[in-house]
C-alpha cells in the first residue's frame, strides 16, 4: 500500500488552500458594498500588478518575463489572455455585486466541459463517446434554462467560455502561471491607469471613501496572486488528476455561499439544471479517469 510523499501531503494542502480561497472569492467581493464592479476590476488589475511585481522579485523570476517582452511579436497570445481574464474577473464581481452567484458558480462548473468542447472545435482534439455525451448534457441543461425557464444564464455563459478561452490560449504561452499573470496585468495596466484618472478627474472613484475601501481595494492584489501562488505549489507536487479533482471545491463552495449566505433563491426547476451539470461532470470525470488508467 502507497503512503502520501511528504511533497505531495504539501501539494494537497497547497491545492486545497488555492481552490477554498477561490471559493470563498464572493464572500471578499460582497464587502465592496457600493464599489461599480469595473472600478474594483480596475483596481483589481492596477494592485494584482504592483503586488506581482513584488513577488517576482522576491523569488528572483524576472528571466522569464523580460525574455517575453523582449519579444513583442509573440505577445499576441498573452494579449488575448490578459483580455479574457480580465472579462472573467469583471463579469464575477459583478455577479456577486448583483447577488448571481449561482450562475457564477454554474459557470465554473461548466468550465471543465466547455475546455473538453474547445479542445475539440478549436484543438480538433479527440475525445471519447462518454465525453461527448458530457458536453451534449451540458448543452442541454443551458438550453433549458433558456427555453423552459426564459432565462438566459449570460454570467454562467460568459464566465465559462472566457475562463475556457483564457485556458486555450493559456496553453501557446510558454510562461509559468506567476509570470504569465504578471506580463497579462502588465499590459493592461496602461488601460488601468488611465481609468483610474479619468474616475479621479470625474470626481467617481470611491478609493478614498473611506479606510476600509481603500485597504480593500489594495489588497485585492494581494487576493489574487496568493491563491495563484497555492496553485502554482499543488500543480508541481500533484498529478493532473488530483489536481482536477480538487477543482470542483471552488464552484461548491460558492454554491453553498450563493444558497446560504446570500440566500439566493433556488427552484426546482433551476435545481435540475445544476444537477445535469453535475451528471455531466460525473462523466467527464469518470472517462477521463478511464483513460488515465488505460494508458497508465
Amino acid at each position: 500500500m502507497k503512503t502520501a510523499t511528504p511533497e505531495a501531503t504539501k501539494g494537497v494542502i497547497y491545492g486545497l488552500s488555492a481552490y477554498t480561497i477561490w471559493g470563498c472569492f464572493p464572500l471578499y467581493f460582497a464587502l465592496f458594498a457600493g464599489v461599480p464592479s469595473y472600478e474594483v476590476l480596475i483596481h483589481r488589475v492596477v494592485w494584482s500588478c504592483i503586488f506581482l511585481a513584488i513577488v517576482v522579485t522576491a523569488l528572483k523570476r524576472w528571466q522569464p518575463i523580460i525574455g517575453a517582452l523582449a519579444r513583442p511579436r509573440k505577445l499576441g497570445f498573452v494579449f488575448g489572455c490578459a483580455v479574457f481574464i480580465a472579462l472573467n474577473w469583471g463579469v464575477y464581481i459583478y455577479a456577486v455585486e448583483t447577488r448571481h452567484v449561482l450562475q457564477a458558480s454554474l459557470g465554473y462548473f461548466l468550465t471543465p466541459l466547455v475546455n473538453v468542447g474547445l479542445g475539440m472545435l478549436v484543438l480538433r482534439e479527440t475525445i471519447s463517446r462518454l465525453q461527448v455525451v458530457a458536453v451534449a448534457l451540458a448543452a442541454i441543461a443551458i438550453l433549458y434554462q433558456f427555453f423552459l425557464l426564459g432565462l438566459v444564464p449570460w454570467i454562467t455563459l460568459v464566465l465559462a467560455f472566457s475562463f475556457g478561452t483564457y485556458g486555450l490560449l493559456r496553453k501557446q504561452v510558454e510562461l509559468d502561471g506567476l509570470s504569465g499573470l504578471f506580463v497579462e496585468t502588465l499590459l493592461l495596466l496602461p488601460v488601468g491607469l488611465l481609468a483610474l484618472g479619468w474616475l479621479g478627474a470625474a470626481d467617481q472613484s470611491h478609493f478614498s471613501d473611506s479606510t476600509i475601501i481603500t485597504w480593500l481595494l489594495i489588497s485585492s492584489g494581494i487576493v489574487t496572486a496568493v491563491p495563484l501562488l497555492f496553485f502554482a505549489g499543488a500543480a508541481r507536487r500533484l498529478r493532473l488528476a488530483t489536481v482536477g479533482f480538487l477543482m470542483y471545491i471552488n464552484p461548491t463552495l460558492q454554491f453553498f455561499i450563493a444558497l446560504f449566505v446570500f440566500d439566493e433563491p433556488m427552484s426546482g426547476e433551476k435545481l435540475l439544471s445544476f444537477v445535469m451539470i453535475w451528471v455531466a461532470l460525473g462523466l467527464y470525470s469518470w472517462s477521463a479517469w478511464m483513460g488515465r488508467a488505460r494508458y497508465a
